[in-house]
């Protein structure tokens, strides 16, 4: 018997079969278009793409394993944030999703906080308005592309608009829509009073559910189209840093994860809602009942590495420029890379942030070049890591994740940066793994996610601060965080 945990990330969609132990047995990865970026600062994907690469995700884990649909017992999913998927009365796709790192609604954005008043904005959603959330994104096509507002019966977040394709249900769960921008993360329900200010009518918005609730079952037409059986439950599941935080076992307090994907990510559990009242750093529903947590985020923190290669060095393996940049000395001869490739939410919240090197002289070489950038990802996830600091929760230790966390060099430097220890877990599955937790817990075989996450996770390597590293690293990180201030005004002038 096997639970199914799907995630609908951004490069593609990971799907992964674990037994009644929480060991994963199976995976299976599905590639996705590339995003598009027809101007800077836009990025679309194809909904139904999604969808594609969903049911062969499905089915290749499925044939990894020998399994028939009968063995699955519940699904959960998982997904990135934040984007807008639109759906007609008919339930077809609209337009193409604006998704999370899509910066093109700070009019929208400026608009919201006039309209409603950014003291009313906070005060409903626990965050500041902020164009990487949905509702800008949806006011936007209501001022470009008013035919295609005027079509809308259906918003859902992209993990959901799957949950539709596998259950027919219009459904999401709490700590995905707590991105939205239209969630009163405190209360755990949809902000109706917010959504009226602005316009926007709450039939869109669909049923909200905690994320290890049962929010329907494979249909007959999914059934078929993914080789699951009819009548298996799907559960809530979580936005892809809450199931990841799921399955990085931070549902309970001390311990903080930080998670290298595209973007970075740096959790930590609350057991009550606070936030920083500038809203550098999110304060959602986290995965777990009556539990909250707070995250930072680096909008292109594998995605510099992940630029770099394409533009740069085309057909080169990440480990092998990890090695490179492992021939340079820490701090790179000073030189320092501004992560800023699609602008920046923590701790600057600014569209208009641009990424580059500093300090380039002719005596740097690729491999300082390299090392920089991996040195100035980590600055930004420190700086996610201060406020969580600053806003009084504690974090004496940090778990790993992601494509990042899987090279030890780079671990290290986050060990060094963060001046705390560091530790991996045996499974480094995050988001897809966190998913299949929550759909044991809501098939009841486990009886509450912290027991499920307790029984189930375990680290397998710790990493200390090296204390002649760590000094070095504070001292340039000072000389890191001045970098921005002093740009901003140039930024806007770009």
């Amino acid at each position: 018997m096997y639970w199914l945990g799907l995630d609908i990330g951004t490069g593609g969609s990971r799907a992964l079969l674990v037994n009644g132990e929480g060991e994963v047995r199976f995976g299976f990865t599905a590639a996705h278009e590339e995003m598009r970026m027809e101007h800077p600062l836009w990025a679309e994907q194809r909904p139904e793409n999604w969808w594609d690469a969903a049911r062969h995700a499905i089915h290749g884990v499925l044939a990894e394993a020998g399994a028939k649909g009968a063995d699955v017992k519940g699904v959960g999913l998982s997904g990135q944030m934040h984007g807008l998927t639109i759906l007609d009365e008919r339930n077809q796709v609209i337009r193409p999703a604006l998704i999370w790192c899509d910066q093109r609604s700070q009019e929208q954005v400026d608009w919201i906080n006039r309209t409603a008043g950014a003291e009313a904005v906070l005060a409903s959603i626990a965050n500041p308005m902020l164009t990487g959330f949905t509702l800008p994104k949806l006011l936007w096509v209501r001022d470009h592309e008013p035919a295609s507002f005027e079509r809308v019966r259906h918003l859902l977040l992209p993990k959901d608009y799957i949950r539709f394709k596998l259950t027919g249900e219009h459904a999401s769960e709490v700590s995905d829509a707590s991105g939205t921008g239209l969630f009163d993360v405190v209360n755990r329900r949809w902000a109706a009073g917010l959504a009226s200010k602005v316009g926007i009518d709450p039939a869109i918005l669909p049923r909200v559910h905690e994320s290890q609730e049962v929010t329907g079952v494979i249909s007959a037409p999914a059934a078929e189209a993914t080789g699951l059986a009819p009548g298996t439950p799907v559960v809530g599941g979580g936005g892809d840093q809450a199931a990841s935080a799921v399955g990085n076992g931070i549902v309970e307090g001390g311990v903080a994860s930080c998670t290298l994907g595209t973007s970075g990510v740096v959790f930590a559990h609350l057991d009550q809602p606070v936030y920083d009242p500038q809203g550098r750093v999110h304060t959602f529903c986290h995965a777990v009942p009556a539990k909250w947590h707070v995250m930072g985020v680096t909008q292109g923190a594998g995605l510099s590495l992940q630029w770099f290669r394409n533009q740069l060095v085309p057909g080169t393996g990440y480990d092998r420029l990890t090695e490179e940049a492992a021939t340079a000395p820490a701090g790179s001869q000073g030189l320092y890379w501004l992560p800023y490739l699609m602008g920046e939410r923590t701790p600057h919240l600014d569209a208009m942030a641009r990424g580059g090197w500093i300090g380039l002289t002719a005596k740097h070489g690729r491999a300082d070049m390299i090392r920089a950038l991996i040195e100035g990802v980590s600055y930004s996830q420190k700086d996610c890591l201060a406020l969580i600091d600053a806003m009084g929760v504690l974090v004496d230790r940090v778990r790993l994740s992601g494509g990042g966390a899987r090279s030890a060099f780079w671990r290290q430097i986050l060990a060094d940066v963060f001046s705390r220890p560091v530790s991996i877990l045996a499974s480094q599955e995050g988001s897809a793994y966190g998913a299949a937790l929550l759909a044991m817990v809501g098939t009841s075989a486990y009886g509450s996610v912290p027991e499920a996450c307790a029984a189930t996770i375990r680290e397998t390597e710790s990493l200390t601060p090296r204390s002649a590293e760590s000094e070095a690293y504070a001292k340039s990180y000072r000389v890191f965080t001045s970098l921005y201030p002093a740009l901003k005004s140039v930024f806007r002038e770009m």
